[in-house]
């Protein structure tokens, strides 16, 4: 029921969760855990992001720096010159572009090129950001990136039941501050030698206490692993530390917390505390989760961002063991019941691979459809993969049998070419034939001047309202299958808007918003056509009202192309 009722404002976007929404990861970085320089090329990174669409992506997040363990700081200026080309190229394209980010001036550049969603690892805890999205209407993803764990002997990201930003922020600097004093003198705090209790032998340094609930991961991958550690742990130290030329702050807090849990992920499990079960206790755990996600949530609401902008994310591998995600991943039903649209970013991590044994992080889809699958049935509403293609079709294929879900579409059918009215109607048959899916009601069928091409005979036009069960994209399939088998010509010889056999358009779907080349919805051209415009005023009162209610502009007739002009028959 919570899946029903929760809606996302996006900008100029509203998602509604009567299905799963499916976010597309894309990094424009070189060196991510799983795809790093894969799309670090402008052109094929909005390529891949337009190959993610028309596969079944909802969203599409962008990010210029890579936040996994042991990552190097990036900039401001760099991170902005990697992810603007690529959010105002998708967004040109129809799609929701959610900007991966934690600076603030990133944020700012993205959404005026049309990113229609902040999501901030850091959750929010820098007043600037949030100064900058209570004056927008983009949507926003609260992640907890921290430590969670309630052990006495090091101490984790402090993060209590209402505390507001100011004073979760207040005590990180201060850990910060000391925490570059020692390193600058060479020593280390008592504080510091706490929290790093764990770390194993690097470049000189001395072995220290293991930390009692440490796991040992199956294997790790190229940024998560035992390399990563060893080769970037000095790297991130000096640039938080204000290493000249780092490009870093002075201090980075975000690459202090993923160096321990690099580290961590490595160290050797004491055995001499012993647990009696498989799992930490879960309560401390999602306190701090919980607490935290809630905190920042009233915090941008007091600040004026409206609620139904706000998303959350509990940050799964951000500072935190195997055995907590597990637990934060097992208590999904739990956040959901905050009221908030809950988002499950866990593809390809190192929990993923520990579970399933699979050492390389590509090789992790099928665990990773698992997992979101577990989080999908205990409230989940979006779910964040590197392999949108394979998730799409595993995500339908439960869909179709867990979740009888009818929806409301139109579909617009024109022919000039051939038997127009015949081929009207055949093609209302086959239609009718496609698997989940019916024929609720028709239009009359009109006649109409040719569009965008004048020089053609005039067209016979009608729309069809359907009920159907199947996706967005795969309907769209069945109708392209239903041209070929009437004879659609779709050659390099067939001219752009010129004579055809049949067209089938998917106009509009109830709850739908798509981008890319292979399919927009609502139908970017339906507002100026009205060959589509008066055949759907026998199906519905006042088209132009509701969709100009969706958010789709409507001309007024005398401003539109293609006008009836005569009636033909009925469909």
């Amino acid at each position: 029921m919570a899946q029903d009722v929760k809606a996302w404002s996006c900008g100029n976007y509203t998602l509604t969760f009567d299905r799963p929404r499916i976010m597309g990861v894309l990094n424009v970085t070189p060196d991510s855990f799983s795809d790093g320089g894969e799309h670090f090329d402008p052109e094929a990174a909005i390529a891949h992001g337009v190959a993610m669409l028309d596969a079944g992506a909802d969203i599409i997040d962008v990010g210029g720096e890579s936040t996994r363990p042991g990552f190097r700081p990036v900039d401001a200026d760099e991170e902005a010159r990697r992810v603007l080309p690529v959010v105002r190229a998708l967004a040109q394209r129809g799609a929701i572009v959610s900007i991966d980010t934690r600076h603030v001036e990133v944020a700012k550049a993205a959404v005026r090129v049309g990113a229609s969603i902040v999501n901030d690892v850091t959750g929010f805890t820098d007043p600037q950001m949030v100064e900058f999205v209570k004056s927008s209407t983009c949507g926003v993803i609260i992640v907890h990136a921290g430590e969670v764990s309630d052990q006495p002997t090091h101490a984790r990201t402090a993060v209590q039941l209402d505390t507001t930003a100011a004073a979760y922020m207040a005590e990180r600097a201060r850990e910060a501050e000391e925490e570059a004093a020692a390193a600058k003198s060479g020593r280390g705090s008592k504080r510091s030698r706490t929290r790093l209790l764990g770390t194993p032998k690097l470049s000189g340094g001395f072995v220290q206490q293991q930390l009692p609930f440490t796991e040992m991961p199956n294997g790790s991958d190229a940024g998560e692993g035992a390399q990563a550690a060893e080769e970037l742990v000095d790297a991130a130290g000096s640039a938080s530390a204000g290493e000249p030329g780092s490009g870093a702050v002075m201090t980075d807090e975000l690459a202090t917390v993923m160096n321990r849990a690099a580290r961590q992920a490595q160290a050797y499990v004491s055995t001499s505390q012993l647990r009696r079960f498989t799992l930490p206790d879960s309560a401390p755990i999602m306190r701090r989760i919980m607490g935290f996600l809630s905190d920042q949530a009233r915090a941008l609401m007091r600040a004026g961002v409206a609620r139904e902008r706000i998303c959350i994310d509990p940050g799964a591998g951000f500072g935190k063991s195997t055995n907590e995600d597990i637990i934060i991943q097992r208590e999904t039903a739990k956040m959901a019941s905050l009221g908030y649209p809950l988002l499950c970013a866990v593809s390809r991590k190192r929990f993923v691979g520990a579970v399933s044994g699979v050492e390389e992080a590509a090789d992790r889809d099928a665990a990773t459809f698992g997992v979101c699958l577990g989080a999908i049935e205990n409230g989940a509403n979006i779910v964040r993969v590197h392999n949108v293609a394979g998730f799409a079709q595993f995500l339908n294929g439960f869909w179709s049998v867990a979740r009888p879900q009818p929806r409301r579409a139109f579909v617009a059918l024109g022919s000039n070419k051939g038997q127009r009215l015949d081929n009207i109607r055949a093609a209302r048959d086959l239609i009718a034939e496609i698997p989940l899916t019916c024929v609720s009601n028709c239009s009359r069928i009109y006649e109409s001047e040719p569009a965008y091409e004048v020089r053609q005979a005039p067209f016979a036009n009608a729309v069809i309202e359907i009920k159907t069960e199947l996706a967005p994209t795969v309907l769209l399939d069945e109708l392209l299958e239903i041209e070929n088998r009437l004879g659609r010509n779709r050659t390099k010889s067939a001219r752009p808007n010129g004579p055809r056999v049949i067209d089938c358009d998917l106009l509009w779907m109830d709850g739908e918003t798509h981008g890319g080349d292979k399919l927009r919805l609502p139908h970017p051209k339906l507002g100026e056509r009205d060959f589509v415009l008066v055949p759907l005023e026998d199906l519905m009162h006042d088209p132009a009202r509701f969709f100009r209610y969706e958010g789709v502009p409507v001309l007024e007739p005398e401003e539109r192309i293609g006008h009836v002009v005569g009636e033909l028959g009925t469909l």
